[in-house]
């Protein structure tokens, strides 16, 4: 008789049941692993690799060196300085909070300002701590050897000359990409092509070596500027004397190079030092001298009467009569101090006479007077690329009035720049030559447009001697050993409505020397206060001390002593 199976017996089998599918299972595990390590290691071992790389490898930028500006005889003008930012990982340095006390003792910030600034910040891996720190400081804080601590190395530009030189070179944003001046304009010449490298680091991010190149760094490229160090100095202390002792708003100085369309200087009042951030403000930083329009007053005459001699109605010695002293166009009467009474063309630009300019407009086809200022370059652009240029405003002839033209021929209904103004000039000083106006070095002689005939420029330029002569407006412009031909200005401010009767812009513009033209020179002080407000009080003075000085640094040769004016002898050691 078979036995009856028991209890016990029952769950024994199922015990070894269990055991034996707990074994298969752990034997298929097992094959499975290895079968996988066997992949890994001989078959897919890339991954292996690409994991290993991705946890220890790492491309980093090499920060390119950007472009030095100099002046034209290779006086930096802003050059590039290595610098360190300090940043962190804020999810590595998390871990490491014990460490911040010394972290924020070697950057002189507070320690629970540090901490909430890391704290605030754990979803990103990148944070600036400190941008731009020297070198030396920078390497106090890598000795401190705190994980998620890293220095990246930049560049910080450097301005030599300041505020002499901070309206023309601009400067860049803190990440060296060009903002204003010729920063900006030539920063694709300027800006460098960062390079890459691959590194290998370690568990705490240090850098272990280099593991290779991917792209070697591109600087940028030197750019060589047409300023003159020793020019821009001399004009820039010059107008910020002449702003303070007039306690004038603003002014500019821009010097042209005739034979070259160069700007050899440009300065302007208020000024900014490009090295200090903190002061920057647009209405500072700002190139009045480019980009602010201004009526230009009685400079605009020797143009008016530059269109007469164009028009072959009248030559150097044709006499305009000028009394009863003032002349009545439409409801508007202009009026001389006094009457001249019959004047010939210089003296009418000598007296500065309002009656004899617009005599002598009003007697012209308005197209004549157009298209000499036109050709001069108002109402347009100079080409000069820098930023923010103005093209001023001269409306078309067809739009003109009697009225117009009157106000036209002693300054007002157009607006230029400083600029502008100074290229007209000194296409005047070329005899008739427009060439570009460039803030970049030149070599050899530069092409140019003719704009006007050199008999007219020729005739044009002695007619302007007279200003600076005995009894001329400009007597003050005078330069020692030196022809000067220019002319005064003086304006009412215009307003929203009119024009102001004590606010003035004060120009003085002119050629040195006049035998020869080198230098075509403006000057213009915005609002000059007390009772001396005339282009020739406040404005010729400054011509004149800044072209002094530079007759000097470009070696000049002085004219013959005998074919000077009187008027620029007795200025021998007067400081006016």
């Amino acid at each position: 008789m078979k036995a009856r199976p028991t209890e016990h017996d029952g769950r024994f089998k199922t015990y070894r049941w269990r055991s034996a599918l707990v074994l298969v299972l752990v034997l298929a595990g097992a094959a499975l692993l290895a079968a996988r390590a066997v992949e890994l290691q001989l078959v897919d071992h890339r991954f292996l690799l690409k994991q290993g790389d991705d946890r220890a490898l790492r491309v980093v930028t090499i920060a390119a060196h950007r472009g030095e500006i100099t002046d034209r005889n290779g006086e930096p003008l802003a050059i590039s300085t290595p610098v360190d930012s300090v940043w962190v990982n804020p999810q590595q340095i998390h871990e490491n909070l014990d460490q911040l006390p010394a972290l924020a003792h070697a950057l002189g910030v507070g320690e629970q300002a540090l901490a909430r600034r890391i704290t605030g910040n754990l979803d990103r891996q990148f944070l600036y701590l400190v941008r731009q720190m020297p070198p030396p400081q920078a390497a106090a804080i890598k000795d401190l050897d705190i994980p998620g601590v890293y220095l990246m190395r930049q560049y910080q530009r450097f301005y030599p000359a300041g505020e002499v030189a901070g309206h023309v070179v601009g400067f860049t944003t803190i990440d060296d990409r060009g903002q204003e001046g010729l920063e900006l304009s030539y920063d694709q010449v300027l800006n460098g092509e960062d390079g890459a490298k691959r590194v290998l680091q370690d568990m705490y991010g240090h850098y272990v070596q280099d593991v290779d190149s991917i792209r070697a760094p591109r600087p940028g490229r030197d750019l060589v500027t047409s300023i003159d160090l020793r020019i821009q100095y001399l004009a820039y202390r010059e107008l910020k004397a002449a702003i303070q002792q007039y306690h004038a708003r603003a002014g500019s100085v821009t010097v042209i190079d005739c034979q070259t369309g160069e700007v050899l200087a440009m300065v302007d009042q208020p000024s900014f030092n490009p090295n200090d951030r903190n002061q920057f403000n647009p209405s500072d930083y700002r190139n009045r001298a480019a980009t602010d329009i201004f009526e230009p007053g009685s400079s605009v005459k020797p143009f008016i009467i530059a269109a007469a001699l164009a028009s072959g109605q009248y030559r150097a010695d044709s006499i305009v009569d000028t009394s009863p002293g003032f002349i009545k166009v439409a409801d508007k009467v202009f009026e001389d101090e006094h009457d001249l009474g019959p004047i010939d063309l210089a003296t009418l630009l000598a007296k500065s006479s309002n009656v004899g300019a617009a005599k002598v407009a009003l007697s012209l086809p308005p197209q004549i007077i157009w298209q000499t200022l036109t050709n001069l370059g108002f109402g347009q652009a100079t080409g000069s690329d820098f930023p923010g240029e103005s093209a001023g405003i001269l409306t078309n002839y067809t739009h003109w009035r009697p009225i117009g033209i009157a106000t036209l021929s002693h300054g007002y209904g157009l607006s230029v720049t400083p600029l502008q103004l100074a290229h007209a000039y000194a296409t005047i000083g070329a005899y008739g030559i427009a060439r570009p106006v460039t803030f970049l070095r030149v070599a050899g002689p530069v092409g140019g447009v003719r704009v006007m005939r050199a008999g007219v420029a020729h005739s044009l330029i002695r007619l302007m001697e007279q200003v600076i002569a005995s009894g001329g407006t400009g007597t003050r412009a005078a330069v020692v050993g030196y022809k000067v031909a220019g002319k005064t200005g003086t304006a009412w401010k215009s307003y929203a409505g009119g024009y102001s009767t004590n606010k003035y812009m004060a120009v003085f513009a002119g050629l040195v020397p006049a035998s020869r033209p080198r230098l075509a020179t403006v000057v213009v002080i915005d609002e000059p206060s007390g009772t001396q407000y005339y282009g020739g009080e406040v404005a010729a003075p400054v011509f004149s001390n800044v072209m002094t000085g530079a007759m000097r640094l470009l070696d000049v040769p002085p004219d013959d002593l005998e074919d000077v004016p009187a008027a620029t002898l007795v200025r021998v050691g007067e400081n006016p």
